[in-house]
């Protein structure tokens, strides 16, 4: 991690709260379920379609990967609507992953039931990301992984896997403690392997089990049958992945900052569509802001989360629900009282590491932020305005601009990073603020 620009772009004046807020905000698709809906259509035994999909770079990422193995992603009336038709899956072709964790884990499972090599790479930051959990699973299930030297266990992008048209399946012991996503990923493809799979994990903490659990969601919805009856092992019987047409939720996550924002400036956001159960770890969001000091209520679907300006710290284990760290970290900095946040040491190989980036950035604008083995702990000091560096991580950008609700002249670099999971959060954000009602 350096002090290195992302891009050469001015940086973004984040605005501050002018008022109380009153306001609703249409959070567009969840980025997970989207990717993991992508692969199981692409997958199935028939045309599917996705309703209400997010389009951004993630998802478009993952389209033109599924493209490029031989699947037609069509985009229907609107652009969140996707017509996706199964082809057989080719091989001597190149994925590009950019900077999503879900191409570069959820795919070479897929590529390897291609009929040649498929060679994977991405985004600069992308080839310190960890993928040897993966790759060494395929490689005991007999699938050829190679990178540019040679090694059959790579640890990083590029890497090629050389797909043979069917993998055998079986069983196969994986560590998942770096991400859940690599547990996703060969789950997803399994139940067109051969012998199915049975996939335990061996390692010592098992982050983000909510997304583990969509995605067993999502493949039951598929007709896949899945056992997870037993901790830390998912048994997914070889057969048929039923195409359909599925609407996808909000993103709880994307939603988080909006929310969280009603505790900084005070007033009441509103964000409607919101599930009343689901998988997503976003589902924590309102006992979380209710702990820090708002209130939380859900009137149909739509939720509400009003504030006061008051921000208590809280201790927390975040371990089912990391993604949502950056944007409690800045409420926490802005708090009036110490906040630990706990079970997250798997941030450090997300799209930067999390942990060193927010504390150094906190502590840029004058916070107490600090790491501990598994998390941080903030202790709010009066902060000033900065330069907040986001190391083209979307999540950084986004508690910049919650930080920036209080703090003066507070600048965020390289805000378009947001467009990963939030095309527009921009314009989201200031018409946010457009809403607000009188300071008295």
């Amino acid at each position: 991690m350096t002090d290195t620009p992302t891009t050469t772009a001015p940086a973004w004046e984040a605005p501050l709260a002018g008022g109380t807020l009153d306001a609703s905000v249409d959070v567009p698709g969840s980025k997970s379920l989207t990717n993991r809906l992508l692969v199981l259509a692409a997958l199935a035994d028939g045309p599917g379609a996705l309703q209400g999909a997010l389009r951004s770079r993630d998802t478009d990422l993952m389209i033109g990967a599924l493209r490029a193995l031989g699947a037609s992603v069509e985009v229907g009336d609107l652009p969140s609507t996707l017509h996706v038709t199964p082809g057989p899956l080719r091989g001597d072709t190149a994925v590009d992953c950019g900077l999503a964790g879900t191409v570069m884990r959820f795919l070479p499972p897929v590529a390897a039931l291609a009929d040649g090599p498929v060679r994977f790479d991405g985004d600069p930051s992308a080839r310190v990301r960890p993928m040897r959990p993966v790759l060494s699973a395929l490689n005991v299930l007999d699938v050829p992984v190679h990178d540019e030297s040679g090694d059959p266990v790579p640890g990083h992008l590029p890497f090629t896997i050389v797909g043979r048209g069917h993998v055998r399946g079986g069983s196969v012991d994986v560590d998942a403690s770096q991400s859940s996503q690599f547990v996703s990923g060969l789950l997803l493809a399994a139940a067109r392997f051969d012998q199915g799979l049975t996939l335990r994990h061996v390692g010592t903490t098992l982050p983000s089990l909510p997304h583990i659990e969509m995605t067993v969601e999502t493949l039951r919805a598929a007709g896949v049958t899945v056992d997870d009856s037993r901790d830390g092992i998912w048994q997914v019987a070889p057969g048929p992945v039923r195409a359909g047409t599925t609407r996808v939720e909000p993103d709880l996550s994307n939603a988080a900052p909006f929310l969280a924002a009603a505790l900084v400036a005070g007033g009441t956001v509103r964000v409607p569509g919101w599930p009343a159960s689901t998988t997503q770890p976003g589902a924590m969001v309102p006992d979380l802001l209710t702990r820090m000091g708002g209130t939380a209520s859900l009137d149909g679907d739509v939720l509400s989360v009003t504030g006061t300006g008051e921000i208590h710290g809280i201790d927390v284990d975040l371990r089912a629900g990391g993604e949502l760290a950056p944007t409690f970290a800045a409420l926490a900095a802005l708090a009036d009282s110490p906040t630990r946040l706990r079970g997250i040491a798997h941030l450090r190989g997300h799209e930067t590491d999390r942990l060193a980036a927010l504390a150094r950035e906190i502590t840029r604008l004058g916070g107490q932020c600090e790491e501990t083995r598994d998390g941080l702990v903030i202790t709010p000091r009066p902060l000033h305005g900065d330069l907040f560096r986001t190391y083209a991580d979307h999540r950084m950008a986004t508690s910049a601009a919650l930080l920036g609700l209080r703090v003066a002249g507070l600048r965020v670099e390289d805000v378009d990073t947001t467009a990963k999971t939030l095309p527009g959060f921009t314009g989201m954000w200031l018409g946010m603020l457009a809403g607000t009602g009188s300071s008295e």
